[in-house]
């Protein structure tokens, strides 16, 4: 799906929920999961547990001149199914873009994973100015579902 304000996409990954959604809820996997490039290393992020918590991430890219990091605010958890999180500038509060990877379950060895980005909430006027969304294309957001079906292979 691609809308004006959203991009989803889907895989089907060879491996079951739990042993996904733990590879998701950890950030420091997430440099190898991104296919935007811009993600760096984990700054500082625990594992995923609960809607609330911050992790902090290095990127580079041009679009900010370069290197920074943005803070992800927790805002969507249950357990093997739902992570989501807005990211901000680090030290910001959440401007209105997000990332959801929903999981659907079918069977022990076989989940669909969905992941859209979605900046349907940015209304701050001075950064639509200054960041032409979206910055992630479908196919960078498919390249993600890609690495992350082969993080979870290496992690079997």
């Amino acid at each position: 799906m691609d809308t004006d304000t959203s991009i989803t996409v889907t895989r089907t990954i060879d491996a079951g929920a739990a042993e996904i959604f733990d590879v998701l809820s950890l950030p420091a996997n997430h440099v190898d999961i991104d296919g935007s490039g811009f993600v760096r290393s984990v700054d500082h992020g625990d594992r995923i547990t609960a809607t609330g918590q911050v992790f902090t991430m290095n990127m580079s890219g041009e679009h900010m001149g370069g290197d920074y990091q943005t803070d992800n605010h927790v805002t969507g958890y249950d357990e093997g199914r739902l992570l989501a999180w807005q990211t901000t500038p680090a030290g910001t509060e959440p401007k209105g873009w997000q990332w959801v990877w929903q999981l659907q379950p079918y069977g022990p060895d076989s989940t669909e994973v969905r992941l859209t980005y979605d900046w349907s909430h940015v209304t701050d006027q001075e950064l639509l100015k200054k960041v032409s969304f979206p910055l992630v294309k479908e196919d960078q957001l498919e390249e993600s579902l890609n690495n992350l079906a082969a993080a979870v292979g290496s992690a079997s």
